[in-house]
């Protein structure tokens, strides 16, 4: 028993190792590629580092396009659908959760069913609306679009996590005098902070790399996002696989960064209501 047992353990971390390797070597070799001399980049056999780093495709990056308008575009709009969503997410999630009424099913199953859309479907009729009330080009507008996307995922989230709250926390809230507004913001909102969290990450992260609709609503070269920017790099000759490298990485890399910090966060918001104590 105890052989078996040890094979199995060496299966199962060998497993996990390929799964690591699997997930993370594409995000190596685009920062390996971003660190090569342009003589390097196609050399065969492809070489898995590089003895002679250069950061002079960083530098191209920044000078080939305003990246850091684009940085900071992606950030605002990113900003406003966290703020949308969250707060969308909450008046939906909280009702659902708690309370009793007719036609919640429909409410829940209408959340669903807009995440079932293909969103190349849904651009056209966006594109209309947006055009119709003055929001093409406008930050506001992208990120009215991008909440309505991430929307489904914080309402189940969310709501999930309220389930869970005893009844009993809030029914003692109302006893000492709060309203149902109060228990809900002192006393939910408190518990539900990783679940929050979770879907802050996974809203802003969904926001910042999204691209269909970034491209077709914000047709202003000043009102780019990032993923958008990084499309514009390719010359009209030549296409800078080095300096899209190098821009590529410095997009992903705060996400990875805020990914790793929070990551406590994120997994215990994902597991929350999943078992129940």
């Amino acid at each position: 028993m105890t052989r078996y047992s040890n094979i199995n353990k060496i299966i199962f971390f060998m497993t996990i190792a390929a799964l690591i390797i699997l997930s993370f070597f594409p995000l190596y070799w685009l920062f390996i590629s971003s660190l090569k001399p342009s003589d390097q980049l196609f050399s065969m056999p492809p070489k898995l580092f590089t003895l002679t780093p250069t950061l002079k495709h960083y530098a191209a990056a920044f000078h080939t396009q305003p990246l850091a308008l684009y940085y900071w575009n992606s950030t605002v709009v990113a900003c406003i659908t966290l703020v949308i969503t969250l707060i969308l997410g909450c008046m939906i999630a909280y009702p659902v959760a708690r309370l009793t009424f007719r036609g919640k099913s429909a409410v829940l199953m209408l959340v669903v069913a807009t995440s079932m859309f293909p969103a190349m479907t849904m651009v056209l009729p966006i594109f209309s609306a947006l055009r119709d009330i003055g929001l093409l080009n406008s930050f506001i507008g992208l990120g009215v679009t991008h909440a309505a996307f991430s929307l489904p995922m914080v309402v189940w989230l969310l709501s999930a996590l309220f389930k869970e709250v005893p009844m009993e926390l809030e029914d003692a809230a109302l006893i000492d005098g709060y309203n149902r507004l109060q228990a809900f913001l002192k006393i939910m909102l408190p518990l539900a902070a990783p679940a929050m969290a979770t879907a802050s990450i996974l809203v802003f992260v969904n926001s910042w790399n999204e691209f269909l609709f970034s491209f077709t609503l914000m047709s202003e070269a000043g009102k780019r996002t990032l993923p958008v920017g990084i499309m514009m790099f390719p010359g009209e000759f030549e296409f800078p696989w080095a300096t899209i490298s190098a821009a590529i990485v410095v997009s992903v890399v705060p996400l990875v960064l805020v990914i790793l910090l929070f990551q406590k966060q994120v997994v215990q918001g994902l597991t929350n209501g999943a078992v129940k104590g």
